[in-house]
């Protein structure tokens, strides 16, 4: 494959030519000439970037294939420019043996055409107490270790993980959640919540438990992730861990980053989700600390859902919204067209920096390097249309919303995952 014309944004901004061959880049400068029987894509008036990385999706299958596959989860990950995902392990079963991951990591290669990598959970069945056989689930392919969606409760329990996972150096990535202070809440605990007579979140569901992780981390040295960090408080403690040394690195929602609980146009369980839509306080600091790198990268929490689900009230409706698809377009118009963010920053926090951070191929435009690779129209504005999605869940409060930034190719190994028709 040959990239004529290529507007190339990574370390540096340059235009050059782009050759692939085979599963890599094999040259990058002026006027390439193209070889026999090779496919040439011309980028003119178009970005290409390093391809994105999401370490945070939620693929639902096995158990769950009414809300999503691994093929369309893949799918609209690549339709969203992204060339490597993370999926996470609240799944039916849950991969918490060797017996239980194997199939779902060959699944993971066979039915996605990116690279879809795989999370094992911490303990057996998310709810328990008793630490997985981590030195196996790595050894038969999981990236670390995570019970996202539920949380560890018990102390000793993620001090055990810790222990095993710092052996092996493992990252542990934990959804931040006591679940003793949600007090059946569904939205965040403040001035909206009183409005819609809605039962509230407060930060300190997450903050305190953060404190207790980030504790552990510092004594244990190992590589500790926070999930879909959300509130004032959190950014504090995460600020304050790096600069004693702790081993922390963080992840924000694109949701969180673009919107508060201010722009929550009444009981619409679209805007429902865990953590919830926090305080204006908090929104600013989550901008500001990932700005000042105190959050290390955005991931997206793709978390589809049937109508069914999404339909109804705060109270009754399931916690989560769809991000594959929009994640890239509403960042870059509401980050980057208003200057808060460079183009250089957006991919440095969506691509190189969970690269970098989780130690995966990719992240950088280089010869020799992997060929993942996005072909971006930043130029053109269109309206988000779940009737265009790829992903079985249409959950999303951006629907409607004129965005730019649009994917025209996903090249993942250097194979086409995804072309604009």
């Amino acid at each position: 494959m040959l990239i004529k014309h290529a507007h190339i944004v990574s370390d540096t901004e340059y235009m050059a030519d782009i050759q692939i061959t085979d599963h890599i880049i094999s040259a990058i400068g002026q006027s390439l000439a193209p070889r026999d029987h090779e496919q040439v894509i011309d980028a003119t008036g178009a970005i290409v970037m390093p391809g994105l990385i999401d370490v945070h999706v939620h693929f639902r299958e096995p158990g769950f294939t009414d809300k999503e596959t691994i093929k369309t989860g893949a799918a609209a990950a690549a339709h969203g420019g992204f060339t490597t995902v993370v999926a996470m392990s609240n799944l039916k079963p849950v991969p918490d043996t060797v017996e239980t991951l194997k199939p779902l990591l060959e699944k993971n290669q066979t039915d996605a055409k990116i690279t879809v990598l795989q999370f094992a959970p911490i303990t057996h069945d998310l709810h328990s107490d008793q630490v997985v056989d981590m030195a196996a689930l790595q050894a038969a392919g999981a990236l670390g270790f995570s019970n996202d969606g539920v949380g560890v409760q018990d102390a000793d329990t993620m001090y055990q993980a810790m222990q095993q996972a710092a052996k092996l150096h493992a990252p542990i990535v934990a959804h931040i959640e006591d679940a003793s202070l949600m007090h059946g809440g569904v939205i965040n605990a403040g001035p909206v919540a009183k409005k819609l007579n809605l039962p509230g979140i407060i930060n300190q569901t997450e903050s305190s438990q953060l404190a207790r992780d980030l504790e552990l981390a510092a004594a244990t040295g190992v590589h500790y992730h926070a999930c879909h960090v959300s509130t004032r408080q959190s950014v504090d403690l995460i600020r304050e861990a790096k600069k004693r040394g702790v081993n922390v690195t963080a992840e924000v929602s694109p949701h969180h980053l673009l919107l508060d609980e201010n722009n929550i146009p009444g009981d619409n369980p679209m805007f429902k989700m865990n953590p919830p839509l926090r305080s204006r306080a908090d929104h600013l600091a989550l901008l500001e600390g990932l700005q000042d790198g105190t959050l290390d990268m955005i991931a997206t929490d793709h978390a589809p859902h049937t109508a069914a689900e999404k339909t109804g009230s705060f109270k009754t409706a399931a916690f989560g919204i769809v991000g594959s698809e929009t994640a890239f377009s509403t960042l870059y118009t509401k980050l980057v067209k208003s200057k808060m963010f460079t183009l250089k920053q957006l991919i440095a926090r969506m691509s190189t920096i969970p690269a970098e951070k989780f130690d995966l191929p990719g992240g950088h435009i280089t010869v020799s390097g992997p060929a993942d690779l996005t072909i971006m129209d930043l130029d053109t504005p269109y309206t988000i249309d779940p009737a265009d999605w790829f992903s079985k869940g249409k959950n999303s409060p951006f629907i409607g919303d004129k965005v730019n930034g649009q994917t025209l190719y996903t090249i993942s190994q250097g194979q086409i995952a995804y072309a604009r028709a």
